[in-house]
């Protein structure tokens, strides 16, 4: 192997690091703040999970990188920017007394009705972002909607811009977005994946859309270039995404991140969902030829 692979090799494991340490230094020097009353009572549990997450993503990027899977090395180089963005914002809250001001939901909801009517529109807005540009899961978004306006509302809210924006991202994903999606899961991967998905993109991605933690910017670029038809996509994502926001939406009214027992119900629900899509696609094929089989069979009966 040649001096400047070796060097290339050890920068991009380098930066990898990097953004773990980032991730990790920023919210648990966020936590040590300590002016919030969830975060005492709660202290030991957020900074393992700190610690978690940060390991676990450096070790799953580093794997990823030495195995040559570049789809799922800068899927997950993706995942830890958008975690380093988010603990330096959360550093931002807890430096400045932000989050202890706002130290409960109906004192945060209290705040953001005092915005009115553009806290709404705000939110609307940056609901459409997060599908065209901003690279955050679309539960995360509700999960802050909701704490802000109530399930209900925030369900609204969720899906005006969530329609909107992956109406805008299939059509930007249709007409220009073939380049910007191979910078993310890599030309070979994606044309593999296309490939794969030929005949069967309309059941794995209308699944994707369904269930809650995936990517939505590269699900609707990705359907974009399928042969996923206009009237589909539309039906298929209103209605997805009606089931998926408004589950979401009251799921995390229902099950509290305040306690341990609704950490565990999270993981556990997030574990399902990850094993479910798994499942999916490993068996995509036999899935696609028993509903069509049934289909034949309804169909003659």
């Amino acid at each position: 192997m040649k001096r400047t692979e070796v060097l290339k090799h050890c920068i991009n494991v380098l930066a990898v690091v990097l953004m773990g340490a980032i991730a990790f230094l920023f919210t648990a020097y966020g936590l040590l703040y300590k002016n919030v009353a969830f975060i005492v009572d709660n202290f030991s549990i957020l900074m393992s999970l700190t610690v978690g997450a940060s390991l676990f993503a450096v070790v799953a990027a580093v794997l990823f990188y030495i195995s040559e899977k570049q789809s799922l090395f800068r899927l997950t180089v993706c995942i830890m920017v958008f975690m380093d963005i988010c603990a330096v914002v959360f550093f931002a809250l807890c430096a400045t007394g932000f989050l202890g001001k706002i130290n409960s939901v109906e004192a945060l909801r209290q705040y953001i009705q005092q915005s009115g009517k553009l806290a709404a529109f705000i939110f609307i807005v940056f609901s459409f972002l997060q599908v065209v540009l901003l690279p955050v899961p679309g539960s995360i978004a509700v999960a802050a909607g909701t704490a802000m306006f109530g399930p209900f509302k925030c369900s609204v809210y969720s899906l005006i811009g969530i329609v909107l924006g992956s109406i805008a991202a299939f059509a930007v994903g249709r007409l220009v977005g073939y380049k910007a999606v191979c910078w993310i899961v890599g030309q070979d991967s994606l044309d593999k994946w296309l490939e794969k998905l030929k005949g069967k993109d309309y059941l794995i991605l209308s699944l994707m859309f369904l269930l809650p933690m995936f990517p939505d910017d590269i699900l609707c670029f990705i359907a974009g270039l399928s042969s996923m038809t206009w009237p589909y996509f539309i039906v298929m994502i209103v209605i997805t995404r009606i089931i998926s926001v408004f589950t979401t939406a009251y799921s995390f009214e229902l099950i509290p991140f305040t306690t341990w027992w609704g950490i565990l119900i999270w993981a556990v629900l997030l574990a399902f969902v990850v094993l479910s899509f798994w499942l999916v696609c490993k068996y995509s094929t036999q899935i696609d030829g028993f509903l069509k089989k049934r289909l034949k069979i309804n169909n003659k009966k």
